[in-house]
């Protein structure tokens, strides 16, 4: 979407001296606009993900791995159990 596309879905909200004082944003465009910022457009992945330190990542690989090896298998269903909560 192009700025001028953005612009015209905003509707500005002024104070009884005429300043600019807030901005009302239709929930869609607002949506999208978060989506935007909180993903990364090259890897695709969240902020936060992109923030995660490295040696976080490696150490829940290794623990993923361990508990493939151990057998430990999970329903695909619990694997978002987390996230939804």
């Amino acid at each position: 979407m192009i700025i001028a596309q953005i612009e015209s879905q905003i509707r500005y909200v002024t104070n009884i001296n005429g300043e600019t004082t807030d901005v009302l944003v239709p929930v869609e465009l607002w949506q999208q606009l978060i989506s935007s910022i909180n993903s990364d457009n090259v890897s695709g992945l969240a902020w936060i993900d992109e923030q995660e330190p490295k040696a976080q990542i490696l150490a829940d690989l290794q623990e993923s791995v361990r508990q493939a090896a151990a057998g430990q298998t999970f329903p695909a269903s619990e694997l978002w159990d987390d996230i939804e909560a």
